[in-house]
């Protein structure tokens, strides 16, 4: 599905681009496709030399789902000295939290095809658990525990 846009970006960036077909939910569950980019990510980085690529700018790049499998990857590697450090990440309408699908930017694109709120997650209840059964209760919030709630209250929040 992102052949073409991995093509424009190579050719109009003069860079390699790496794209990691990972598994997908709900046949594979997290945290597969965590693993699969791990992988693949861990193995570019020790054979950069092979590929011709400069250590010092490597980026990881993903939307949607793929957003935040680069977060992850990027928060994982940030901190091993045994491979060459990321120069960034570029995250497109990334899925970061899975708190409070009530905040603002959630209602204020509930209705924006093609991710409506209520669909963005449904698809995270299948890539965390491989089922839906909770959904009413992840929409409501009640799914978070009131203390964890309030624990995280800081970073989010409507304010």
């Amino acid at each position: 599905s992102h052949e073409r846009i991995c093509q424009y970006i190579a050719k109009e960036s003069d860079s390699l681009v790496v794209s990691v077909g990972y598994r997908l939910a709900p046949e594979h569950k997290y945290p597969a496709a965590y693993e699969d980019c791990l992988s693949a990510t861990q193995h570019f980085l020790q054979h950069l030399q092979h590929y011709a690529v400069d250590p010092a700018r490597v980026t990881v790049c993903g939307d949607s789902a793929g957003g935040n499998l680069a977060a992850a990857v990027s928060q994982t590697l940030a901190g091993r000295s045994d491979l060459p450090r990321l120069r960034a990440q570029i995250l497109i309408y990334p899925g970061l939290q899975a708190l409070d699908f009530n905040l603002p930017s959630y209602q204020q694109n509930r209705g924006v095809p093609l991710l409506f709120r209520e669909r963005a997650v449904f698809y995270s209840l299948q890539y965390v658990q491989g089922d839906t059964s909770n959904l009413e209760e992840v929409l409501e919030g009640s799914h978070v525990p009131p203390d964890m709630r309030l624990k995280y209250r800081k970073w989010v929040s409507p304010d």
